[in-house]
């Protein structure tokens, strides 16, 4: 692992592979009557939160507390960035205080970027999404979710997604779940496609490793999952599409398309849901919908990235061994 968590692209196949692994191994600890591990004791793990966010705060929260680090949450409302603070001054504050780690959440695409470069400070920097641009642990838990259901638990240990159809619907444009995820999972041996309406498919796409289609009813039936994304009016200061129930008839996802994707194939959405527009209630709630599943497994995944940036290389969860003769 490197030194920082910035990018999915930063990583390699056997990276995202160990990421997963020890995934795996946090996730036997949820598991258990007591759900902690002393692995960072003593260590301080920084929450820094520019955008309002409620799974992925809470999950790094989670993820971070179980392995006994110290936490400390940064909210800018409410801080002194509401009074103008620059990110140097509030980076140089944190450091001051001795943070190990600082998972950085900012609406300016490059920001944790320039956090982990700029020498401000001397700790770990893992990006928990920056505007547009980039949410590597999103993606790390997307593919920890998919290689569970399409490979199995205990089958998927050592492996990738290699062979996989992934299709991801929706807004791309303005997602940095999709850019990360093409990223992983291309990386990982999965095949990607992404189904959009063409006002919200990115310029230069044509870059990415993946194919575009604008047929969602085309792509459907040769998908081994079926990521939903969310359109994110906030980020939009223009029309593009008609209408919500245009949309939702074109690119969103009920009980018949449903029916036209494989048994096997599982569909995904990182959250929140626009019910009724990109997914239907019907899908949202049936069996194949991993949405919950995605929140439990990024606990795990997030301990696992936080645990190989500050812990080590010793194994995460460790056995006592079994008492022989020889050792009674």
């Amino acid at each position: 692992m490197k030194r920082h968590l910035i990018s999915a692209a930063d990583l390699t196949r056997d990276d995202a592979v160990l990421i997963l692994d020890t995934a795996e191994e946090m996730a036997r600890v949820a598991d258990r009557p007591i759900k902690k591990l002393p692995t960072l004791r003593g260590r301080t793990v920084v929450n820094l939160f520019f955008e309002d966010s409620t799974r992925t705060r809470i999950s790094f929260e989670a993820a971070a507390k179980r392995l006994s680090a110290d936490v400390i949450n940064f909210s800018a409302k409410g801080s002194s960035v509401s009074k103008g603070e620059s990110l140097k001054d509030t980076a140089l504050t944190l450091e001051a205080m001795g943070a190990d780690a600082v998972v950085i959440r900012h609406h300016a695409s490059g920001a944790p970027y320039r956090l982990a470069n700029s020498g401000w400070i001397d700790g770990a920097v893992v990006n928990a999404g920056d505007g547009t641009h980039e949410h590597p642990t999103q993606a790390l838990l997307d593919a920890f979710t998919m290689r569970r259901r399409l490979v199995g638990r205990d089958a998927g240990i050592g492996r990738d997604l290699s062979g996989r159809r992934i299709t991801i619907v929706g807004d791309v444009l303005h997602s940095r779940v999709a850019r990360s995820n093409v990223h992983l999972l291309t990386t990982l041996g999965a095949e990607v496609t992404l189904v959009a309406p063409p006002t919200l498919v990115p310029v230069g796409v044509g870059s990415w490793p993946c194919e575009v289609s604008y047929d969602l009813d085309a792509v459907l039936p040769k998908s081994d999952a079926v990521m939903m994304l969310r359109v994110q009016r906030e980020r939009m200061n223009a029309a593009f599409f008609p209408t919500e129930r245009e949309y939702a008839r074109r690119y969103g996802l009920d009980g018949d398309r449903m029916a036209k994707m494989p048994e096997h194939a599982v569909v995904m959405h990182p959250g929140p849901m626009n019910r009724g527009m990109e997914i239907t209630a019907e899908v949202a709630d049936s069996d194949r919908c991993t949405a919950v599943e995605q929140v439990a497994n990024g606990v795990s995944t997030r301990m696992a990235v936080l645990y190989l940036l500050l812990g080590g290389s010793e194994p995460a969860v460790t056995t006592t061994p079994a008492r022989t003769e020889e050792n009674k």
